[in-house]
């Protein structure tokens, strides 16, 4: 049987236009669930106290150790505190570290992107041996190393974290700058006359800069769960404060007596990646059908 003749017993193609539909359809449901929850998160991180009624550092030593019910929806953990209001008040502290983290990664990559792309072959020579020899260390490795030397804490924490993933954007980064550097409106930018300075600023910065925010949705989740695994191992923040790295840390203890002191801060981590990671392939798909038309 020819292509021809499979693709005939397959059923009658679908324009183009209502594939696009179908598949928008399909991911609606996943988009809105992602929203709704990113919603969720921000209110918790803006206004914890409109989520909960519990204070995360409350102490019931009489309450110790209750499992989930409906008076304490996750649970209490060894001191008596609710674990739920925990998970709550430390979206704050979670987001923040991620939005950190990644707000430093991008401004590192942003800067070492553009230089490479539009330096000239000298420069760009230059910063792609640099991120060829930060590629050859795992990104966590290069996490540890910078909290080693310079101290755990939320702030060296969000540094750590965004320079460990500063190699990866920045080599995307790179590579939109020199696209849009070679494309018809630049050259025609040139043909006009204008100076380079303006070329830059006016034609190529703001075209390279548009899938910025795909990747800023996306790192966000990745931050947060880096930055998780640093508090896990007792190099981020410090208990009791609420993180949810850090009561992964507090609750590995007591996995076999007390499983709901990991595992709802392990879902929170778990829930909000895959929020970000929904929204932020939601926003690409969007912005690579901008591009099409």
């Amino acid at each position: 049987m020819s292509a021809i003749d499979q693709t005939l017993a397959r059923g009658p193609l679908l324009p183009v236009a209502s594939t696009r539909r179908r598949r928008a359809r399909s991911v609606r449901p996943t988009v809105a669930l992602s929203a709704l929850f990113a919603a969720f998160v921000a209110l918790a991180a803006l206004a914890p106290g409109l989520v909960t009624s519990q204070g995360p550092l409350t102490v019931h030593l009489s309450e110790g150790f209750q499992a989930p019910s409906l008076h304490h929806l996750f649970g209490t953990d060894q001191s008596g505190r609710d674990v739920y209001a925990r998970v709550v008040y430390g979206t704050r502290e979670s987001v923040l570290i991620g939005l950190g983290a990644t707000a430093v990664g991008l401004g590192v990559a942003a800067l070492l992107g553009v230089v490479a792309g539009l330096g000239g072959r000298v420069a760009d020579g230059a910063i792609n041996r640099l991120l060829e020899v930060l590629f050859a260390f795992p990104g966590l490795l290069l996490a540890l190393l910078f909290v080693a030397i310079f101290g755990p804490g939320p702030g060296t924490e969000i540094v750590a974290v965004g320079l460990a993933n500063a190699p990866g954007y920045a080599r995307m980064i790179r590579g939109q700058v020199l696209a849009v550097k070679g494309s018809g409106y630049v050259e025609a930018s040139r043909v006009l006359g204008h100076s380079r300075a303006r070329t830059i600023r006016r034609t190529i910065l703001p075209n390279a800069a548009r899938p910025l925010v795909v990747l800023a949705t996306l790192g966000v989740g990745q931050a947060i769960v880096w930055a998780s695994a640093l508090s896990f191992l007792g190099l981020g923040v410090k208990p009791p404060a609420p993180e949810w790295g850090a009561m992964l840390d507090a609750g590995r203890d007591y996995l076999q007596t007390a499983w709901w002191l990991t595992v709802f801060p392990g879902l929170a981590i778990v829930a909000f990646t895959l929020a970000s990671t929904s929204l932020g392939r939601f926003f690409q798909q969007r912005l690579e059908g901008k591009l099409e038309r």
